[in-house]
């Protein structure tokens, strides 16, 4: 039977409904169905993408705006540093990623970092940050993880996270450790459909030990993974199991905060279930907000998610007091947030290189092989791999640029992936990459004919077509040195050991790549 509420309880649930949405918007000034849904208390939190940001002034304004409306938002991003980066898309990001901090592997230096990331966020309002990334990146074939791991040891993987909670956390910027239980040994993106973690008990422990290790330096959210995780639920991915969620991730692991899914309209669950399905099943299973970030996020999609968890009450197939509890996890860590916040960079100013930074890149950087310092214009060669739906394919990188800047003279190339076709699964698309295409690099050497040559690869062992074109340039020319700006492994272990100079730099941001152009030359370049 249906059950019909009385007035009081039908806003309650009303409000708690929205409550527990993460709704992305478009444009750079709240739109109006966003501001009227927040001045009636009918919406939780945002979830800020490039389409929200053209600079800090802007993007304070915009955040100031959004809680004239309900000082009790969220107002979440992803700003994890190295590839991932919103606020620094332009210019690429003024931190290394967690790969560079987990060579340089000081937890005090990862602390130091994520609480510059966190003064820049409190700068502009926003008080809840999608990162750490607390996956143990256990398979290099991995395409979503990989260089935005601390590491491949759980260990190191569980000081760092907790040094990164603890680092951001210290500016009043919420924390939430993702993807659990761990999304580090997959071969497959969940933005696409649902990879398979088939953990044995030994497993299980180093990928929940980041997690762990996160909760009890006080992490204020957890974002969970759309993968299955057959050992606790054969069925349902961890979105949406209560197995992971409240038996293991409650109860075992003891956390009582706020459990945030990874984006609903991703593949794994929108292909497979609807977004409206998962919405409901996630909140059952123990989640307490939902994120959407879909480019057609509006008005429309908010009442869609929002009615269909309304509904799933008055059906009897979620309870009321679980939506409750779920909107008021929301509730208490933005009040958290407004009693610790701080002030970093005004909020008009553009953000600019931390030294920590730059420090941080610096200390990452690994050479291998005789290198001979570049002195003379070189020729920059830059292969540029399909990157995760986590990496806006906007974000800027370059080893060419600041290689320019202590270089004159130095020019280059950039080498797309090739592409075959465009892949659909539920409201994700990507492109599919022709890893069988060969690139025509004569005029590469051409270009590079008396000068040194620099080949810049992220990622090679996983792109047989820019193994195949860095193979033919190095039968060429011996000489060149190669920029690894990815997972140093497998083939560049290989080129390494032939002889090659190799430069790993663990990462591709702004800070990473002017760390590798110090080392190519030699010389040292002012922060900027």
């Amino acid at each position: 039977m249906t059950h019909h509420p009385d007035s009081a309880e039908a806003t309650r649930l009303l409000r708690d409904a929205g409550a527990v949405l993460q709704m992305g918007f478009v444009g750079t000034a709240p739109p109006d169905w966003l501001r009227r849904r927040l001045a009636a208390g009918e919406l939780g939190g945002v979830a800020l993408f490039r389409r929200n940001i053209a600079n800090t002034a802007q993007l304070a304004a915009l955040n100031a705006a959004l809680r004239a409306q309900n000082p009790d938002i969220l107002v979440c991003i992803d700003e994890e540093g190295g590839d991932v980066t919103r606020l620094e898309i332009e210019r690429g990001s003024s931190y290394p990623g967690n790969l560079a901090l987990g060579v340089a592997d000081d937890p005090d230096l990862t602390e130091a970092v994520a609480a510059s990331i966190g003064r820049d966020l409190a700068a502009v309002g926003v008080n809840l940050d999608y990162a750490p990334d607390a996956d143990v990146n256990a398979n290099p074939e991995n395409p979503v993880i990989g260089v935005r791991s601390f590491g491949a040891e759980g260990p190191l993987v569980s000081r760092h996270a907790a040094a990164y909670v603890r680092g951001l956390q210290s500016t009043g910027v919420a924390a939430c450790a993702k993807h659990f239980p761990g999304h580090g040994d997959t071969s497959g993106d969940s933005h696409l459909g649902i990879p398979l973690v088939d953990f044995d008990a030994a497993a299980e422990e180093v990928h929940l030990a980041p997690f762990r290790a996160a909760i009890e330096a006080g992490a204020k959210a957890v974002m969970t993974a759309h993968v299955l995780f057959p050992r606790r639920d054969a069925e349902l991915p961890a979105t949406m199991s209560h197995a992971v969620l409240t038996g293991l991730l409650r109860r075992e692991l003891g956390f009582d905060g706020l459990v945030i899914t990874d984006g609903i309209d991703m593949g794994a669950i929108s292909g497979r279930y609807g977004v409206a399905e998962g919405s409901v099943k996630a909140i059952a299973a123990g989640a307490d907000a939902i994120c959407w970030g879909g480019s057609d996020a509006g008005d429309a999609e908010f009442l869609y998610l929002r009615n269909a968890l309304m509904w799933a009450v008055r059906e009897g197939r979620l309870s009321a007091d679980r939506l409750y509890e779920a909107a008021e996890r929301n509730r208490a860590v933005a009040r958290w947030s407004a009693g610790v916040r701080v002030t970093g960079t005004a909020a008009g100013e553009t953000v600019t290189a931390r030294a920590v930074g730059l420090e941080a890149a610096r200390r990452a950087v690994r050479v291998r092989g005789e290198l001979k310092p570049v002195t003379g214009p070189a020729y920059v060669v830059e292969f540029a791999p399909i990157l995760s739906f986590a990496v806006d394919p906007a974000t800027a990188w370059s080893v060419a640029e600041p290689l320019a800047d202590l270089v004159p003279g130095t020019t280059g190339v950039r080498i797309d992936a090739p592409t075959t076709h465009v892949e659909t699964v539920g409201l994700m698309s990507a492109p599919v990459v022709d890893e069988d295409a060969e690139i025509d690099v004569a005029p590469l050497l051409a270009a590079a004919a008396g000068r040194p040559l620099v080949l810049v690869v992220r990622d090679l062992h996983r792109n047989r077509w820019m193994d195949r074109a860095v193979r033919a340039l190095l039968a060429q020319r011996p000489d060149a040195v190669v920029v690894e700006t990815g997972l140093a492994y497998g083939r560049i272990d290989e080129i390494a050991a032939g002889g090659t100079a190799v430069v790993a730099t663990h990462g591709a941001s702004r800070a990473c790549c002017a760390a590798a152009a110090e080392v190519l030359t030699g010389r040292v370049a002012e922060p900027g």
